[in-house]
């Protein structure tokens, strides 16, 4: 227990390493808080950097939740730790997004958590060959959303809701099922006042 209770603060505190923020200050001394939507996120960083720096940006996010899942579960799960690979992996998952959500750096003020939530379901797919299906049906509902409407906080709640779907209906394990609804509620949750603007019709595109 005390290795997965690490790992779990390992996971958090590499999720909740601000990118954009960092990226912005660094650059520009300005807070990303207050430019542009205001979020922590790739998607905002990109119109405040560009593309190249935005790019780079949602990059190192996805990386963030592939490292909890993929080489903090390797190494918590080399010193046997008491839950099996897949549970374990999932708790690294979610508790990396979190860190990225409400991170702990910037007074539990953080990003959307899609970027890090898809480098985490990346790094379970290399542990679990059956998630490449479920992660490659739900890219192609983020991509058909977003050829739609130029629109990323729809194109991702769409996506996100899927996920939960897809892992149903291809017969995923219960617990790994039961994760994807969490990050579905995650990402639900923290595109709320995205979902407002979009049903106010104010939602800007990204080009």
């Amino acid at each position: 227990m005390p290795w997965i209770i690490l790992g779990l603060c390992i996971s958090y505190l590499i999720g909740s390493i601000p990118t954009a923020y960092i990226f912005v200050r660094l650059l520009k001394g300005q807070d990303i808080r207050t430019i542009g939507s205001g979020n922590v996120g790739a998607t905002n960083a990109l119109r405040v950097l560009g593309k190249p720096l935005g790019v780079t940006i949602l990059i190192l996010d996805i990386l963030k939740g592939f490292a909890a899942v993929a080489l903090v579960g390797d190494w918590v799960a080399a010193h046997g730790a008491a839950l099996s690979p897949e549970p374990l992996r999932i708790l690294l998952g979610l508790a990396c997004v979190s860190g990225h959500n409400w991170t702990v750096f910037l007074r539990f003020k953080g990003g959307k958590g899609i970027a890090t939530s898809f480098g985490s379901l990346l790094g379970l797919a290399c542990k679990i060959p059956g998630l490449w299906l479920v992660l490659g049906l739900v890219v192609l509902v983020w991509l058909a959303a977003f050829l739609a409407s130029r629109i990323v906080s729809l194109s991702s709640v769409l996506a996100g809701i899927s996920l939960p779907v897809f892992a149903a209906l291809l017969r995923q394990s219960q617990v790994l099922t039961a994760a994807s609804l969490v990050l579905a509620l995650f990402i639900v949750v923290r595109h709320r006042s995205n979902l407002k603007r979009i049903f106010q019709k104010q939602e800007r595109p990204l080009f």
